[in-house]
């Protein structure tokens, strides 16, 4: 994946995993500011587990921002070695090289590296505990992150991601509208429903104000303000889709048995935005509104109202 020319003054990024949906919004973001050149590495153009192609990927390199990651939950189930090796030991490797490189480096995260089972938005510096191998394993690389890079490393932890690049959770619920008269939708675990591209901006953010000093190095949460349920956010999609909420059916988290245990409350607090002077995300309703008048989502908006005649809840 090639990337924009450079400038006078530029200062180069680069982007790994840049193939996905959060990688290919942050490019775009990154390509609309004068000034930056910005290189995407899809999965098949670099192996971020091997240490070789790594260390000539991140050199020459100012900012490095990491979205390359195993995010088959209950895949790393069946296969933890496999997951731990892309999303623990080779954030290491990664590190190491924008150590060697003298490169900032964002890494994205996860809230799954918390125990998830609060009552209140749960603070950067909040003791973690994941539930399942894939929070194990991107445990390792924040604590990576934080032992080579101590000035230079940001964690950045999301949930909920969503966007119009890949599948999410926002994209399968128009399409079951489609196909079913009614949904059943899981309304005891809580989260914030993030939209990519909302956290491509606030990454891109964060690594200009790290570049000039501003931003201390940490973790910081990249997700929407507010909280919901999977089942409150169905709804919400539906109801600015123009269909009937009532079409949507609360269930237990028992009714969909996995492999991999999820929190029942994943929700982040945001104070590190303002130690680093930037702002908090939007709402998630907001996000949500305005990803849905997309091109990418407007289409499935109006498929699914489409479908929607022919279809009569039972």
């Amino acid at each position: 994946m090639t990337g924009t020319a450079a400038t006078a003054g530029s200062v180069p990024w680069l982007v790994t995993g840049a193939g996905g949906m959060l990688g290919r919004d942050i490019l775009a973001e990154l390509a609309s500011v004068p000034g930056t050149e910005v290189t995407g590495r899809t999965r098949s153009e670099l192996d971020i587990t091997d240490p070789g192609a790594v260390r000539a990927a991140v050199a020459a390199h100012r900012v490095v921002v990491n979205c390359a990651a195993w995010t088959d939950v209950d895949g790393a189930e069946a296969d933890e070695a496999a997951a731990t090796a892309v999303n623990g030991t080779a954030v290491r490797q990664l590190a190491r090289a924008c150590a060697e490189a003298g490169a900032v480096l964002l890494h994205v995260s996860t809230d799954y590296v918390l125990p998830g089972d609060g009552g209140r938005p749960y603070a950067e510096d909040a003791q973690t505990g994941p539930l399942n191998a894939y929070g194990r394993g991107k445990l390792l690389g924040e604590r990576a992150v934080a032992e080579l890079l101590p000035d230079t490393g940001y964690t950045v932890r999301t949930a909920w991601l969503y966007g119009t690049h890949g599948r999410s959770f926002v994209a399968t619920m128009l399409e079951l509208a489609c196909r079913r008269a009614t949904v059943d939708v899981v309304a005891d675990q809580y989260g914030q429903p993030t939209s990519s591209s909302a956290l491509a901006r606030q990454l891109a953010a964060l690594g200009r104000a790290a570049l000039a000093g501003r931003a201390p190095a940490g973790v910081y949460h990249g997700t929407a303000a507010g909280a919901t349920t999977w089942y409150g956010l169905a709804r919400e999609v539906y109801r600015l889709g123009g269909l009937d909420p009532g079409r949507l059916r609360p269930v237990g988290s028992a009714a969909f048995p996995r492999p991999a245990v999820r929190p029942s409350y994943g929700v982040l607090g945001h104070g590190g935005w303002a130690r680093a002077g930037l702002p908090c995300q939007p709402e998630w309703r907001d996000q949500l509104a305005a990803a849905l008048d997309t091109p990418g989502f407007a289409e499935r908006v109006a498929a699914a109202r489409a479908a929607a005649t022919a279809l009569t809840p039972v």
